[in-house]
């Protein structure tokens, strides 16, 4: 091989050749180093199945690398040359390739991008930080949106994602007439409904290994490593979206607001691990969406559901990210100190809508949004919990978690712990709204029509306590309005039982 020019870094959520790492790269003069390293691993308690599925995505990636030509330094977790961080790593492929430059592409996580800033001090060798441009905003690009604006709705910026990519638009206006289908978005779902399964792969033996790795190395993490059906190829990945395109995107719109006991994945693509780790491409997704829409085989609602998830909703997550960090990772707007009770890690409550969530999180390292939003994230709100606990909790238990998308989607989103920068309102409900939405509360051992007593169900007194304790935060809202005008209806016999219900409750959490 001739002199090594280039030392090209890629991370285990940079897994595309289209990363911009290897834009100017030439084969014959640069090397490729990926490592499995124990604490990008074990920073939080990651899901077995979580780490599973990267691990065996990158060494399949490498495999794909260098069937192109390309030279790819491969360090396994159990390689006795793993150095164990990024520097350490580093530093050792340096003193063996003595290359000209280190090339990498951005961090997704603030953690890493800083350190990646550091190593040209650290290292002494030239470091050029390549921007994401798996990405359809940069983050200039929403400083400049942003400026000026008191609040940053996501409604808006996505009305312009659609104008730059063009996405379901008839020339300036958009494809339906409206920029929404939200409203036609909230079917509730019931028993009779045919569910389709997301598309499974069974391991190869690459994959194998891996699963036995991890059953050894990481037996006190949490989470189910059996059983693994997940795609660790492009052509697999791609392979599941398009099953999802044929057999369950046509309902994704009308039912993807419900819950069903047992049912984890109802009509969700369950492709955003896919997506993250850079095994299929945004703008390609949406294109198919669009195609089928166009093609008669997808309602506009779920089309433009769909796309807003990916164009509007993850696009303004990432850039809500790094327009806030590093300070919003502490935001606490009610400040919520409580710890995350234990059931979260182990799924024993008596809670039905929790107890599913949590036992199909354990299983699967997977949950829809509404699942983490309205059941977990919303009884982590009324009940006080600290949003850094939940917010490190949903960055280990799910698949598709990486801090950029997660963090914001738990402390703004979830836990309105940034007073309102990301919603409009908190995302607070009683056991009605899980009712409406779900079958759970038919076998749960709490009664959703009671608002007090032993017996009631818990979200619903802790749903009112929420709107006593925080009624000067919030009566400025005009979301929350009428509910707090609601509670001061309440009769004070009432308002000591709600106090009451929830102040027992919640002591059996400590």
């Amino acid at each position: 091989m001739a002199k090594i020019r280039n030392l090209i870094l890629i991370l285990g959520d940079q897994l595309t050749p289209k990363i911009s790492s290897l834009k100017n790269a030439d084969p014959m003069q640069d090397v490729i180093l990926m490592a499995e390293l124990p604490e990008e691993a074990s920073y939080v308690q990651h899901h077995k199945k979580k780490i599973a599925f990267l691990f065996s995505a990158m060494r399949h990636f490498a495999d794909e690398l260098r069937q192109s030509g390309w030279t790819v330094l491969y360090i396994t977790l159990d390689s006795p040359d793993n150095q164990g961080d990024f520097t350490a790593q580093t530093q050792k492929a340096i003193q063996h390739f003595k290359p000209q430059n280190i090339i990498v592409t951005d961090a997704g996580e603030w953690r890493l991008s800083q350190m990646f800033k550091n190593w040209q001090n650290i290292l002494k060798i030239n470091i050029h930080i390549a921007p994401d441009t798996r990405f359809l905003c940069t983050e200039k690009e929403f400083e400049n949106w942003a400026h000026g604006r008191k609040i940053l709705r996501m409604e808006y910026f996505y009305r312009d994602m659609r104008r730059k990519t063009g996405l379901l638009m008839d020339d300036d206006k958009p494809v339906g007439g409206k920029w929404n289908f939200d409203t036609e978005n909230r079917k509730p779902a019931d028993n009779n409904l045919f569910m389709p399964q997301p598309k499974k792969f069974a391991p190869d033996a690459t994959t194998q290994n891996i699963l036995d790795l991890v059953s050894t190395r990481f037996d006190n993490n949490f989470g189910d490593i059996e059983p693994f059906t997940f795609a660790v190829t492009r052509d697999d990945a791609r392979r599941a979206f398009d099953h999802f395109v044929q057999n369950a995107l046509p309902n994704f719109g009308d039912y993807q607001d419900a819950m069903l006991e047992g049912e984890p994945f109802l009509y969700h693509s369950v492709i955003a691990q896919y997506l993250n780790c850079g095994l299929l491409d945004p703008l390609e997704i949406c294109r198919k969406v669009e195609a089928a829409y166009h093609a008669g085989t997808v309602p506009i609602n779920a089309a433009e559901g769909y796309i807003r998830q990916i164009i509007g909703w993850r696009e303004y997550i990432r850039a809500i990210y790094w327009f806030k960090m590093p300070q919003y990772e502490n935001e606490n707007f009610f400040n919520h100190h409580r710890p995350l009770p234990n059931f979260y890690w182990t799924g024993e409550t008596d809670m039905s809508c929790v107890k599913d969530a949590i036992a199909q999180t354990k299983r699967h390292a997977y949950a829809h949004h509404i699942q983490r939003l309205m059941v977990t994230g919303n009884f982590a709100m009324l009940a006080g919990v600290n949003p850094h606990e939940l917010h490190l909790w949903y960055l280990s238990v799910y698949a598709d978690a990486y801090e950029w998308v997660e963090m914001p989607n738990t402390i703004g989103m979830s836990q309105f712990a940034d007073g309102g920068l990301l919603a409009s309102k908190p995302y607070a409900a009683s056991g009605a709204y899980i009712n409406r939405m779900s079958n759970y509360c038919k076998n749960c051992a709490y009664n959703v029509k009671k608002r007090t007593g032993k017996d009631a169900c818990p979200f619903n007194a802790l749903y009112w306590d929420f709107m006593s304790r925080h009624a000067d935060k919030l009566k400025t809202n005009p979301r929350i309005g009428q509910m707090l005008r609601t509670y001061e209806k309440f009769s004070e016999e009432e308002k000591q039982a709600i106090k009451i219900s929830s102040e027992n409750f919640l002591k059996k959490l400590s």
